[in-house]
């Protein structure tokens, strides 16, 4: 298929991106005028990562002449389980490759950024790269990843839940391996949702049961609120789990149609806008992302939390740390993720990573293997224990280990093939960063303009119209 005007646009667009973005590892800003005048400088800096490399400093990607081909893996940060992986993919090739980890910033969008600079360079040290699934759909447009071929697909794509698929591949081909899926679930204090009379174990509990109860007995419901990705992705969940999409043909570009200005939308912004300004709202709600909605929820107001399946294993080794209380971690308890329709089953928001194979890879089919290496069943059981985050492959939930750690096994796999993608556009990151700023702060959310206004934007950010 040849992409659309719009679609092709996609990859100019991300180009051009890189005019507004920092340096890879950069502070800020790049002061252009100081760049011009550090000739001597940079000439230093050369000679000294040259003698750097020959005294065995790691070099990235300085595979050129080397027994050992090295394969640049770059990561989203983790507590080191790919490391884990790497070195032992890397010891299991026998001498064949070795994989060396570079890791990315903290949140998706500041890796995004860092990988777009560097593949629009054609930095040739990127071999592998763990991506988030949203940002698939552009790179692959952008002539960034190298597609897998039919053969290789089948083997990435055997015993895979359906949505990790779906988010991997990009105009009918798979263009990047998934690695490990991810859901959200409603995680709740089991005293807590007693005295609100709400019993999220017997059945589906919808966002207006969690916030009248949470009111009723002085607790929180604690969410992503921050102006970031995992706004966008309460904001999706919410829309699909009304029935609706942000999106309307998303593989149309620029000339997708936005659908916050439905039925779906509005139920969206009727639940981000009684939580807002309700009591069980946390006072930090604009500004809290995964991080700060756990701790608030392990404190002494925590009630109820939509939030990855990590908070488990998180809890765990906080309590062995000594840093959270064993009474709280007995107290918590999951549930489905909550109804925005209580007539209609929610959709989880689905995240995860990829792992994607740049198309300026040295060794691009030493990096296939891999790849092969890194997403087998026993990788994926091994990562999810060491990681807590969820696999890909469906039979990894019935492993005893990962069962043991992952009481709600079942649950976090049910909620990954039920989950609801996040727009697969190559415009992605437009669209997102359009609506969080729409929705932004919450308790500005109107449920009968905003969705409008947001639309409108998209819209004008997609037709360069407006600037975001």
């Amino acid at each position: 298929m040849h992409p659309s005007p719009g679609s092709r646009r996609a990859g100019q667009r991300t180009t051009e991106t890189l005019n507004r973005l920092p340096a890879a590892g950069a502070a800020g800003p790049i002061d252009r005028t100081s760049v011009l005048g550090t000739t001597r400088s940079v000439r230093l800096a050369k000679v000294l990562a040259a003698l750097g490399c020959l005294l065995g400093a790691a070099c990235t990607g300085g595979d050129t002449g080397a027994a050992t081909p090295v394969l640049g893996w770059y990561v989203n940060p983790d507590n080191g389980g790919q490391a884990e992986l790497a070195a032992a993919c890397s010891a299991a090739s026998g001498g064949r490759y070795r994989i060396s980890v570079s890791t990315l910033p903290n949140d998706a969008s500041g890796q995004r950024e860092q990988l777009v600079r560097r593949l629009a360079a054609k930095d040739r040290s990127i071999a592998i790269m763990s991506l988030d699934p949203p940002f698939v759909a552009e790179f692959a447009e952008a002539g960034f990843l190298r597609p897998f071929t039919s053969d290789e697909a089948a083997g990435f794509t055997a015993g895979v839940l359906s949505g990790p698929v779906e988010g991997a591949t990009w105009d009918g081909r798979l263009v990047a391996a998934p690695f490990w899926a991810n859901s959200q679930l409603l995680w709740y204090r089991k005293t807590a949702a007693a005295r609100a009379g709400i019993d999220p174990a017997a059945g589906p509990v919808s966002w207006d049961q969690l916030i009248a109860g949470a009111e009723k007995v002085g607790v929180t419901v604690q969410v992503q609120g921050d102006r970031y990705e995992g706004y966008m992705v309460l904001i999706s969940a919410l829309v699909a789990s009304a029935g609706g999409q942000v999106l309307e043909r998303p593989e149309a570009g620029r000339d997708a149609r936005p659908a916050l200005d439905t039925p779906a939308g509005h139920r969206a912004a009727e639940v981000i806008d009684r939580l807002a300004h309700s009591r069980a709202a946390d006072p930090g709600l604009a500004t809290a992302d995964e991080e700060v909605a756990r701790a608030g929820f392990q404190g002494a107001r925590g009630g109820f939390m939509a939030n990855w399946a990590y908070v488990y294993g998180a809890a765990s080794e906080a309590v062995a740390s000594g840093s959270l209380e064993q009474r709280v971690f007995n107290d918590i308890a999951w549930a489905r993720w909550p109804r925005a329709d209580p007539a209609r089953p929610s959709r989880p928001p689905l995240g995860g990573i990829d792992l994607g194979i740049s198309a300026f890879a040295r060794h691009p089919d030493l990096a296939v293997d891999a790849v092969r290496c890194l997403s087998t069943a026993d990788s994926q059981r091994r990562y999810m224990l060491k990681s807590k985050n969820p696999a890909a492959r469906a039979a990894v939930y019935d492993d005893p280990e990962v069962r043991k750690a992952f009481p709600m096994a079942d649950l976090i796999r049910e909620s990954i093939g039920d989950a609801a993608p996040r727009p697969k556009t190559p415009y992605y990151t437009d669209v997102s960063t359009a609506v969080t700023r729409i929705f932004h702060p919450p308790a500005s959310v109107n449920p009968t303009r905003t969705p409008a206004a947001a639309d409108r934007f998209v819209v004008g950010v997609l037709h360069d119209r407006v600037l975001l």
